[in-house]
């Protein structure tokens, strides 16, 4: 089977995992909706494995959860909806909003016009250093460490660290094996995470020891580091207009 096809299957098998999860998540008093964009936006998540999956990437960016205003919009990884269409070269399909959605979040797709800070600022900045998506993926892939968008009432972004840890577990562990399975089916070497969140999970998932090296289920070593997240909320992010954060991501891609 195709790198392409398992990287599907396996995306698949963590979206059913999370829609089961979701009556549970929406029982606690932290998320009142929970949303599966692998689910709803699957026709647009499956075009970015199915064009970007197969390149020979052998890093891997792990980001946190979707945002209202991306992924949930898009079902790409920080997937602002202009570079979504521009650069990744996603085709905007109908999808249709939960019926569990938050009123506030209805899904536009990729007609929303507000543009996710993080997902423009991440994806220009792999535009601007590769040129090219294909130049892009031959070095890189990205990821979203848990899929589900987790909204309070008010519509606030709930972050899964925030979630009960007997509710949010079994979720988380079914994320790390999704982490396993793609960092095998790819062969990674490096993980990235976008922000200290996605670099704890990891190392979590690998038994990462401090020399920051762990060891994928095939026996292999993998190596997790971290770059700055490109949140609007982060100080980081936002220093000297945003070139601070730039270049600490080139940075840590280059090493």
């Amino acid at each position: 089977m195709s790198t392409v096809k398992r990287l599907l299957e396996e995306a698949k098998v963590l979206s059913d995992a999370c829609d089961l999860a979701i009556p549970a998540l929406e029982s606690t008093d932290v998320v009142a909706h929970a949303t599966n964009p692998l689910d709803y936006a699957w026709t647009h998540h499956a075009q970015f494995i199915e064009q970007w999956g197969g390149k020979g990437a052998k890093t891997l960016l792990l980001g946190m959860n979707p945002g209202p205003w991306g992924m949930a919009q898009t079902g790409v990884p920080f997937g602002a909806t202009e570079v979504a269409q521009r650069f990744l070269n996603i085709r905007p399909q109908e999808l249709k909003t939960p019926s569990n959605a938050h009123p506030k979040r209805p899904i536009v797709g990729m007609s929303l016009e507000r543009q996710e800070v993080s997902g423009t600022r991440l994806w220009n900045l792999m535009a601007s250093m590769y040129g090219s998506p294909e130049a892009t993926f031959a070095e890189l892939f990205v990821v979203n460490h848990c899929p589900l968008l987790l909204l309070g009432e008010r519509g606030q972004n709930i972050t899964p660290d925030k979630v009960p840890k007997e509710v949010i577990d079994p979720v988380l562990e079914a994320c790390d094996e999704h982490l396993r399975r793609v960092v095998d089916i790819m062969g990674i070497t490096r993980i990235v995470g976008v922000g200290k969140y996605a670099e704890k999970r990891a190392k979590r998932t690998f038994n990462v020891g401090k020399d920051g090296i762990g060891t994928t289920d095939q026996g292999r070593t993998v190596t997790v580091t971290t770059c700055w997240h490109p949140s609007p909320a982060s100080p980081l992010a936002n220093r000297n207009d945003g070139a601070d954060w730039r270049d600490n991501v080139r940075n840590i891609l280059s090493q």
